[in-house]
Parts: C-alpha cells; structure tokens; sequence
C-alpha cells in the first residue's frame, strides 16, 4: 500500500512507504534542560502558519519539504492539515509571531503500524536557539502518551541538523543518495511522562496568555497616545 508523507506538501515522486527497523526504545525528551514555552495549536491558526512558512527562502523551502516547494504547495499544504487527527505545535516570540512549528503527522496506514511522522521549521533570524530540538522532544513526549511506537523523520541527507537532532535521540538513520530515513523507537507512557505533557501544556498556555495581555496593552497605549497627539495637533491649530 503507498504511503502518503502528510508532513509534506503531496510530491509523488519522493512518496515511499516506511521499512520499520527495530531500534532500543529511547526517551528523547529527557535531555531537555531548557524550558520554551511551546503551544500545541489549532484550526484558528492556518492563517499564522502559512505566513511562517511562506517567509521560509527557497533553500528552506527544500529543506522542509523535500523539494523548493512553492507558495501554492504550502497554501495546499497548510490547507489539508487535519487538526483533528495530527498535532501542531508553534513557538511565539513576544509579538505572537510564529517563530517555529512542528507537524507530527498520523498518515493511514501509518499509524495503523504505530508510526507518526514528524516535520519541523524554524524561522531563519531564530536559528542556533534550539527551537528544532525543542519541538522534536515536545512532539516525542506527546507521541509517547498517546501509544506510538516509533517516531519518523524523512528528511533530505544535506539536512544535518535535522538529521543530528534525529541521531542524538537515539534514531537509526538510513542513508539511501540524497534522502535519509529516521526511525526512533518510542519507549512506554508512564506517569512521568503524562505530567510531563501536562506541565507543558500549562506552560505553553499561559505563556501565550501573557504575551496576548501584552499585546493588547501595547496596543490600548498605541491608541492613547493616538489620542494625546490629536487633542496636542486640535489645541496648537486652535491656539494658531
């Protein structure tokens, strides 16, 4: 049965279905030592992600996807995603602006074999920050609680970060010419991990709550100060 890759926008040519290759199960969020608020979001944000994908350049583009994906194939991209049955996690800096994002996809026939397929981008001015690993391990602890066995990545063999992040959780990396394969074996849920999930949840919340107050205060100070400068421009005219 062909295996659709629903991280990636639709390119027959790079379609294939995963061979499941047996790895020790790890635990590849339990490294994480710094915290980033990370937000699992929803429908209401299409908007907010196709703008941070669009903003990707060309080299980006084919980093991401696999091949220079154009503005259409990310606009079909963003526009078939199933919040219903795949996760979307999305990093915020203090504007609200979507700095990174995570796709952990759940293709058919797939998740059928317990597989889940992961995608991640991030923002260029905001590299070296770790936000990749971040999503990765948020992604994983999620994954884990919710019964998969084994995390995938498909991912261009130029794209060494992703690869690395990939290798340092413990992942068997297939090399097949300009493509690689990751496979990570997921271990068990426990309790640890099912607060784990929670503390972040909360965590990302309320740091999206916060960062929206602020935005709503510097936009109530804006229209103040709108104010002030009209009634100073009203009396300097009056007083002319």
């Amino acid at each position: 049965m062909e295996t659709t890759d629903l991280s990636r926008p639709a390119d027959p040519a790079l379609a294939a279905s995963p061979t499941v290759h047996p790895a020790k199960p790890a635990s590849p969020y339990a490294q994480a030592s710094t915290i980033v608020p990370i937000r699992e979001i929803g429908v209401r944000y299409r908007a907010r992600i196709t703008r941070h994908l669009l903003e990707l350049d060309e080299h980006d583009r084919y980093l991401r996807f696999g091949y220079p994906a154009t503005d259409e194939q990310i606009r079909k991209y963003v526009d078939g995603l199933n919040f219903e049955r795949d996760q979307v996690f999305g990093i915020f800096n203090r504007r609200l602006q979507m700095i990174a994002m995570a796709h952990l996809a759940y293709p058919g026939d797939m998740a059928q074999a317990g597989f889940a397929e992961f995608g991640v981008s991030v923002a260029k001015h905001t590299r070296g920050r770790g936000y990749g690993r971040l999503l990765f391990e948020r992604a994983a602890i999620h994954a884990v609680n919710h019964g998969v066995d084994t995390l995938y990545i498909h991912a261009l063999s130029e794209n060494t970060a992703m690869l690395k992040i990939a290798r340092n959780a413990g992942a068997v990396i297939e090399r097949a010419g300009s493509e690689s394969e990751a496979y990570l074996r997921l271990p068990e849920a426990t309790f640890k991990t099912r607060l784990d999930q929670l503390l972040a949840d909360q965590v990302g919340e309320v740091d999206y709550w916060i960062k929206s107050e602020a935005a709503a205060l510097r936009g109530l100070l804006a229209t103040v100060q709108e104010v002030r400068d009209g009634v100073r421009e009203g009396r300097h005219k009056s007083g002319s």
